[in-house]
């Protein structure tokens, strides 16, 4: 496929939350942002990318705009994991992970959105070629409120929305205990402390912890690519996941070779796009560990990751970000129906954004 137009589009929607957005980000997270990718083929048809970028979209569409985007205009791709590499190779002085890899995401993705709207199938069919699940699992995943009574809120909220799984992001035992007290026993619970704890912690606290009956403890240790630490606490006392801050496959084998987690939590949108994000779930695989994906966004990214879960069983269930958006980018609400989203068999991911809401919230 020849790529004869391509731009990156900046989007912002604010979202209502109770509390100050303060905790998960240094400053407060109060809209979700978008840098969208599109991509325009010889024949005219239309795919869209995403490239993780809360807070940093202008870095990432920066990246794209001026160290991708000039050697992608005009060029024949029909190897899009070849291409990806070969992109990583040519950038890989300005950063092997961060900025650089969310944004060659952005493009990996809509170019795998393009191959597949030529070749008329849904992603997961031209993935796996063969009929996929219809629907994927989720669990819901709050905010951090940082107030007990806000989480007892969100939760019952939550419980209200058709969840039956919860991932909390307190990291003081006292909202992670008041969180478990409103979901009851009968919930899966687990906590993502975005490498807010330490081995130490864990151990000093590790009777609290086991009494919340944890499905998963999330990311427990700072730098989260200390793969040894990471593995002196499996079932210490819960399962150990990671990997959403671990960018390309290659990062994402060296932890499952290290035995450093019992669940794999790749990003679509940070790990390097489809090419990157299909060779870690694969290893995982082949390692006999769980993948259970890192995705709370709305845009192309969620459409491309309910895609691969498609056509890759053993993704157990994916993240749905509880916010509410004072407008929705593209129709993902129609798709959920309670614990459960649709996977679209559209041509391409399934992404189709709404024009007025990308028209009103566009930022660049």
């Amino acid at each position: 496929m020849r790529i004869v137009k391509a731009e990156t589009i900046i989007v912002e929607i604010p979202f209502e939350l109770s509390g100050t957005g303060i905790g998960i980000m240094p400053t407060a997270w109060r809209s979700l942002e978008f840098a969208l990718v599109r991509l325009e083929d010889e024949l005219g048809n239309v795919g869209w990318g995403e490239g993780f970028g809360y807070f940093t979209t202008a870095a990432t569409k920066a990246v794209i705009d001026r160290l991708i985007l000039p050697t992608l205009a005009g060029q024949t791709v029909d190897d899009i994991p070849a291409w990806n590499l070969r992109t990583q190779r040519q950038i890989h002085m300005f950063g092997r992970h961060g900025i650089t890899i969310f944004a060659i995401a952005g493009v990996d993705i809509a170019l795998w959105d393009l191959a597949a709207r030529r070749a008329g199938l849904p992603l997961h069919r031209l993935l796996s070629g063969k009929p996929a699940r219809q629907s994927i699992p989720l669990y819901v995943s709050l905010v951090r409120y940082g107030q007990a009574p806000l989480v007892v809120a969100a939760c019952e909220a939550a419980i209200a929305a058709g969840f039956r799984s919860f991932k909390l992001h307190e990291t003081r035992l006292s909202e992670i205990e008041a969180g478990r007290a409103a979901l009851g026993p009968e919930r899966a619970m687990c906590v993502d402390v975005n490498c807010g704890w330490s081995v130490e912690f864990v151990g000093q606290n590790r009777g609290a912890l086991e009494a919340l009956d944890l499905k998963w403890l999330e990311e427990p240790v700072f730098p989260p690519e200390d793969y040894a630490a990471l593995r002196s606490l499996r079932g210490q006392p819960s399962r150990v996941a990671a990997g959403e801050n671990w960018t390309t496959a290659r990062q994402c084998q060296e932890a499952l070779a290290a035995g450093a987690v019992d669940i794999l939590q790749p990003s679509i949108t940070k790990v390097g796009g489809v090419s990157e994000y299909v060779q870690a779930i694969d290893a995982a695989s082949a390692a006999g560990i769980a993948v259970m994906p890192h995705s709370p966004y709305f845009g192309p990214g969620f459409f491309a990751s309910i895609q691969v879960a498609a056509a890759r069983p053993d993704v157990q269930a994916l993240e749905y970000n509880f916010v509410r958006p004072d407008a929705w980018l593209a129709d993902v609400e129609g798709l959920r129906h309670g614990d459960r989203i649709a996977v679209p068999e559209t041509p391409g991911i399934g992404f189709e954004p709404d024009p007025l809401v990308l028209s009103h919230y566009r930022k660049a």
